[in-house]
């Protein structure tokens, strides 16, 4: 965790370091509101992870001297590869759209989006496609 926390950290400082200059070579509120929140992004999980790291056992890949022999033995189970993630993400494009074009494009992106969720659920039980 404690690494993760420095990459954050260090996320905050870079933020706040451009949303600093940007505020002073441009007097412009909303780029350097924004540049602002990314400086967050990166101070609020970071400050998370350093409080976690400060009362957790270190993690095997938090030990300069680590072995991989020293990590689970089972990590887990990765997906194949599959279409309906994709299929779920244009659902949501046309349920995005209804807002300009109408709500028959809310239809069609509602259907797709059922159509993902039932596929992903069919896939996830018989172990996808290898």
């Amino acid at each position: 965790m404690k690494i993760e926390a420095r990459i954050l950290f260090v996320m905050f400082v870079f933020g706040a370091v451009i949303a600093t200059i940007y505020w002073f070579t441009s007097y412009e509120d909303g780029g350097t509101v924004m540049l602002a929140a990314v400086s967050l992004l990166g101070l609020l999980p970071g400050s998370y992870y350093f409080w976690w790291s400060r009362r957790m056992q270190p993690r095997p890949e938090d030990l300069p001297d680590a072995n991989p022999e020293d990590s689970p033995a089972i990590i887990g189970a990765f997906p194949s590869s599959s279409i309906w993630p994709f299929i779920l993400g244009v659902g949501a494009a046309f349920v995005a759209i209804a807002l300009v074009f109408g709500v028959w494009t809310a239809v069609f992106g509602g259907t797709l989006i059922v159509a993902a969720v039932i596929g992903v659920i069919i896939e996830s039980r018989r172990g996808g496609a290898y």
